[in-house]
């Protein structure tokens, strides 16, 4: 049969997806079994305004391995895709597109803006849809959703209007983290907090008596403006006596209060520490305790208002700061300032400084929704975390300690909360305006101007996708899903959310597992950002390498962090290479064979050895993927499958079963071999092909006898592809121990013959003697009946096995497995005294080299600052060029 030389990944990659979609085979309903168990998964929905990294790439691997595996194991699988609204940063992303233009947001006005975000939605927005097809993902796209379709629009609004009226949303006045930059307020998950070095200002407020006055201690002098008392912890006794005594606000000349209050910690500073309501959450709390004024001093724009005084109005904070600094100290009232380290809060977006506000904004109260998911998993243990350290223990402390989520912000792209006000300014909550101007009365209704958070919608994705709030066929059939593919950076923003509003709104967990990936770094163990420019572009590598190759490569990353390695992929494109000639061998001796799995469902004592071994190495290899892919260890399923389709089958099974193959005289036992050759190949291919899905069914399409019978049963009605074919069982009777072990002593005697022709020089084409000595009787057995198969493969000129090893003095030797040992008598094959001065030599080279690498590991500038993993690559050389002195010194021994 005629096949190409060599592999072309890129037309394999684009002729095989479009068949596979075109007919459906993504879809649940290909399995035409009314009884199949289902699988599903609900894709992390990648931002709109994204395209492929990484992370995606990594992740969307090891879902579609699931998938895929699943989906030939028979279960009714569904892999539902999908894209997130992603509010501030389309918003900002057309934002930017307009200031191009000349143009504003507001020049548009909000509906206009909204249409035009729509319109680059359409145009520009899912890229990543696109890409994914590239990747190999098997995903349904019929079902594919977008946060913002009106399906899930209308999935929010309920939601929302159902928590309202049990008294879990709520609109108030409270301090919010808000940033200046984008004009919105920010949850606490969305604000990161960064060590920095900054100053300590100790000021002095002078008592209104006269007699004494107060020194406090704050990272933040112009927010002084804004002070409304001094707080003291009620058991230092350094200011017992103060509690209750007014102070003089300097700047300002307002009277403020020393209160007493636990939350102060007498060792930060003084011990004595100013309270700004308006501006800090924790003095906020206190203000509330203490029933103290709100001065709001700082804008939503991060500049002073009238209220911070006549000198300090429309300052910017950071201006003002330096202005309050230098009055201080012209009133002698600045008592130090110190060095300080402290942390600062960001907005992790646009890396902004937070400035706290207080402000009307809408909360969702999480007590019961954290008890729901709290009691779940002290019930049921679900979620199950793989891994389950450290993630089990983060995720259940943070359950524990959470605080009402703000849910509003201040844009105009997303879902819009539907509550609207009367002219008198009554709040109608409702699921339309219709609705909401029957309950009110009347039709004079605003509506808030505020979106909700976008993790609002994305908390609902594994329920509002599959139709909720209607009773949908999907939701019976494939909720709650069956694990959940993410990074551990999203566990708190969108893992426990999810679980909290599925027991809320289904009842029911939304997912059994929560399988967490590592992290990909790039090369010196940084994470890749677009601000740093080191992230590596999946499609270039996908270009380069293939897809195949590269999903081995991101598979194999597993739960832990790992630094980019291109020469890993190209690894993986050898193998796939490998893959390609070990198929076009079988596929150029296949006349006459055909697959037909039945032929390996029965092996008799009378077969050849190594048939019997490659069927238990098959059913063991299918056991074990299987048993990794049940506890997510993708990295071991790799591996498992790699040594098998390279040492097994291609290194032993094929190099042993040539002669009967490539026979050139047509014969029942040629096609019996060339059968269960292909046959073998075929089972690898299957199991291969969740992880490498182009090249298996490229090669699969090739090979004679594939057709709708290997189909699993529950696909008996789609047309030939080996993603339906039924993934191989790994059948505990079809294990053979003993032709696994007998084929073991076969591979070591091999192996150490080939080592000593190797390490003696021998020309290949020279023919050995190879002499065997056993007392084991079973192994004189093995070695005997497999003679002809040991004599081709290591080229002897005489065999013999006899109960004791009985060889010439200048023999190379080897000890092998179960006690036994082989020689190679050298005489006439090699000049004793050159090989001895040749082998004289290597030492010396070997001695040269090992001298430098110690010194350079003496050196204590090396051993600093060199990075750990290339002193231990130096460590490692010096042990290697001590074992293989060793092994020289042996041979030159043999040589005497």
């Amino acid at each position: 049969m005629d096949i190409p030389k060599q592999y072309d990944p890129k037309q394999a990659e684009q002729d095989h997806y479009q068949r596979w979609e075109s007919q459906g085979c993504f879809a649940p309903e290909i399995n035409q079994d009314p009884n199949a168990p289902t699988f599903s998964i609900v894709i992390p929905p990648p931002n709109v305004t994204g395209s492929l990294h990484m992370g995606h790439a990594l992740q969307h691997t090891m879902m579609d391995v699931l998938t895929r595996y699943k989906r030939m194991c028979g279960y009714r699988t569904l892999w539902l895709p999908g894209m997130d609204h992603a509010g501030i940063s389309t918003q900002l992303m057309v934002t930017r597109e307009l200031k191009g233009e000349g143009l504003t947001r507001h020049d548009l006005g909000r509906e206009q803006f909204v249409e035009r975000v729509w319109k680059w939605k359409k145009e520009s927005g899912g890229q990543i849809t696109k890409q994914m097809r590239r990747e190999g993902a098997s995903v349904d796209w019929s079902r594919e959703k977008f946060t913002m379709d009106e399906d899930l629009s209308r999935a929010v609004r309920e939601v929302f209007v159902r928590l309202y009226e049990e008294g879990m949303i709520y609109r108030g006045n409270r301090i919010v983290n808000w940033c200046p930059n984008d004009q919105t307020v920010l949850s606490d998950l969305e604000v990161q907090k960064d060590p920095q070095a900054g100053k300590l200002y100790y000021l002095r407020y002078p008592a209104k008596n006269g007699d004494r006055s107060v020194t406090v201690a704050t990272t933040r002098p112009e927010t002084m403006l804004g002070d409304t008392a001094v707080a003291v912890n009620p058991n230092d006794e350094r200011y017992r006596n103060l509690v209750g005594s007014i102070l003089i606000l300097p700047l300002t000349g307002r009277e403020i209060p020393v209160v007493a209050d636990e939350f102060v910690d007498p060792t930060f500073g003084t011990g004595a520490v100013k309270v700004t309501p308006a501006h800090d959450p924790n003095d906020y709390e206190m203000g509330l305790r203490h029933k103290l004024e709100q001065i709001v001093v700082i804008d939503p724009q991060a500049k002073m208002t009238a209220a911070a005084g006549a000198e300090f109005v429309g300052l910017d904070r950071y201006k003002a700061r330096a202005k309050v600094v230098e009055q201080f100290e012209e009133l002698g009232l600045l008592e130090k300032v110190d060095d300080y380290e402290f942390s600062i809060s960001k907005c992790e977006r646009c890396k902004t400084v937070i400035e706290p506000l207080t402000s009307t904004q809408w909360f969702l109260r999480m007590d019961e929704l954290r008890d729901l998911a709290l009691g779940l998993m002290a019930r049921d243990k679900k979620p199950r975390f793989f891994p389950e350290v450290p993630h089990e223990k983060v995720y259940t402390n943070w359950l524990e300690n959470l605080r009402d989520w703000t849910i509003s912000r201040q844009l105009w792209w997303g879902h819009q909360i539907p509550a609207w006000y009367t002219p008198d300014g009554e709040v109608i909550v409702a699921r339309s305006e219709a609705e909401a101007r029957e309950q009110a009365g009347t039709a004079e209704l605003t509506q808030d101007p505020d979106v909700l958070d976008t993790w609002f919608s994305s908390a609902l994705w594994p329920f509002s996708t599959m139709g909720w709030p209607d009773a949908a066929p999907d939701l019976n059939t494939f909720y709650p899903t069956s694990v959940l593919v993410t990074a551990r950076d999203i566990i708190f923003l969108w893992v426990s959310r999810m679980v909290m509003t599925g027991m809320k709104f289904m009842g029911d967990r939304p997912f059994d597992d929560v399988f967490v990936t590592g992290t990909i770094l790039d090369k010196h163990g940084q994470r890749m950002s677009k601000t740093k420019m080191n992230g590596v572009d999946p499609l270039e590598v996908f270009d380069k390498y293939g897809v195949d190759a590269t999903r081995l490569t991101l598979a194999s990353v597993g739960t832990t962090d790992t630094r980019w390695n291109e020469k890993q992929v190209e690894s993986y494109r050898n193998f796939a290479n490998k893959i390609w000639n070990a198929a076009r061998f079988c596929l150029m001796f296949s006349e006459g064979g055909s697959v037909n799995p039945a032929i390996l469902n029965v092996t008799t004592p009378d077969s050849a050895l190594h048939d019997r071994w490659i069927v238990s190495r098959l059913n063991q290899t299918s056991g074990a993927v299987r048993e990794a892919l049940l506890n997510y260890q993708f990295h071991e399923a790799v591996q498992t499958l790699y040594h098998f389709f390279w040492d097994d089958f291609c290194d032993w099974y094929i190099e042993l079963t040539k002669a009967d193959v490539i026979a050139e005289e047509a014969s029942p036992a040629r096609d019996e071999a060339r059968t269960r050759l292909l046959t073998v190949l075929e089972q690898a291919l299957r199991l291969l092909h969740p992880f490498m899905p182009y090249i298996t069914e490229e090669l699969w399409q090739r090979l004679p006898g594939t057709h709708e019978g290997l189909l699993h049963p529950a696909y008996q009605a789609a047309k030939p592809t080996i993603m339906l074919a039924a993934y191989p069982e790994g059948r505990a009777e079809l294990i053979d121990v003993d032709a696994e072990s007998q084929m073991q002593a076969l591979i070591d005697l091999i192996s150490r013959v080939r080592n000593i022709r190797s390490e003696m020089n021998i020309k290949p084409g020279e023919p050995v003697p190879v002499l065997i000595g056993s007392p084991d009787e079973g192994l004189r057995s093995v070695f005997s009946a497999n003679a002809s198969q040991i004599t081709r493969l290591v080229r002897a000129s005489e065999f013999s096995v006899s109960e004791k090893l009985e060889a010439p003095r200048a023999s190379a030797r080897a000890v092998l497995m179960g006690g036994a040992e082989v020689a190679v008598p050298l005489e006439g094959l090699i000049d004793f005294e050159l090989e001895r001065q040749r082998l004289g030599k290597e030492k010396e080279k070997l001695a040269a080299e090992a001298s430098k690498l110690v010194a350079q590991l003496a050196n204590p500038q090396f051993a600093e600052r060199a990075p750990a993993e290339k002193v231990e690559e130096v460590r490692a050389r010096i042990a290697d060029i001590a074992q293989r002195t060793a092994q020289l010194d042996q041979t030159i021994g043999n040589l005497q």
